[in-house]
């Protein structure tokens, strides 16, 4: 049975896709190409390893890869998934990803808004709402700030899988040190160093300006995601992608830095969770307790 050697954990917005974009053109690494995010350990565990083996046996087969995995950036949040993984791959390469809890809840919100799949167009409103949708039972992609406790959810992984396994890449090396991110990646899967020379762009999507275009569009968008669950994800990935393309009109709007007096507000209310990742890892996460942005990926990419 061809199972993976290696697992992207987490977390989402934090440059997840840009990982399986860059592994995926590496010579010496497979990853599937009918789904981006397989995500067998938190959402299809049912279906057995038969199923989820379907995804890592290519045609031409798989001795030539020194490296096999997938990417599903929910399996670090979801509760069960380090005993699952732990169970049936024991021996497996984790790769942890993780930004700065603020800001990856803004782009988190950010990303859900601009795909008109976020109804509330003010995001420190949107925080509010949390409980509420948790007990009516929304998916964790909407629990913004939850999502960012990353030394609760790193505690808990410990408990199954050896630190030695886990390589934690922190987004701000990918945006300001994209090759030195790229080898040290490469180093820890065990595959070869210095070839890859094209460092793609993170998938920001651009701001959708409130008005009547999310007040009419994007009830449609969640109404049809919401009958796509229960379709292949590609077919409702063909079905929205120009109803959320019409969402931003003709022009493409800048994405709007979130202003200091919230970011000034929220930074508090993870200081407990960062001081806890850092006693685990062994590495300092003080910058994230400042209340300074650093700005978007396109904005750091271009200095």
């Amino acid at each position: 049975m061809t199972l993976p050697t290696f697992l992207g954990i987490g977390v989402p917005r934090a440059g997840t896709t840009w990982l399986h974009t860059l592994l995926s053109g590496h010579p010496d690494a497979y990853l599937p190409t009918r789904r981006k995010e397989v995500r067998f350990f938190d959402r299809h565990f049912d279906r057995g390893l038969e199923w989820y083996e379907g995804f890592f046996s290519p045609p031409e087969g798989t001795d030539g890869y020194g490296a096999i995995g997938e990417i599903s950036p929910q399996y670090l949040y979801g509760p069960e998934c380090p005993t699952r993984i732990a169970s049936v791959l024991p021996s497996a390469k984790l790769l942890v990803m993780l930004r700065h809890p603020v800001d990856r809840a803004y782009s988190n919100w950010m990303h859900l808004w601009s795909d008109g799949l976020e109804p509330v167009s003010d995001f420190e409103r949107s925080l509010t709402l949390q409980q509420q949708r948790i007990d009516a039972g929304w998916a964790p992609f909407w629990r913004y700030l939850e999502l960012g406790r990353y030394g609760e959810q790193f505690a808990h992984l410990r408990k199954f899988v050896a630190p030695d396994r886990i390589l934690v890449l922190r987004y701000r090396t990918i945006v300001d040190e994209p090759l030195e991110a790229v080898d040290l990646t490469c180093r820890f899967l065990g595959i070869r160093t210095g070839l890859v020379d094209t460092i793609p762009r993170d998938n920001s999507r651009s701001f959708v300006q409130p008005g009547w275009r999310p007040r009419v569009l994007g009830p449609l968008v969640r109404t049809g995601a919401a009958l796509g669950q229960f379709a292949p994800p590609h077919v409702w990935r063909r079905a929205s992608t120009p109803l959320v393309a019409r969402l931003s009109g003709p022009d493409e709007a800048h994405r709007p830095r979130l202003a200091p007096e919230v970011r000034e507000r929220l930074v508090p209310r993870f200081a407990d969770d960062v001081h806890l990742l850092a006693s685990l890892t062994g590495e300092s996460f003080d910058d994230w307790l400042g209340t300074e942005s650093r700005g978007s990926f396109q904005e750091r990419a271009l200095r």
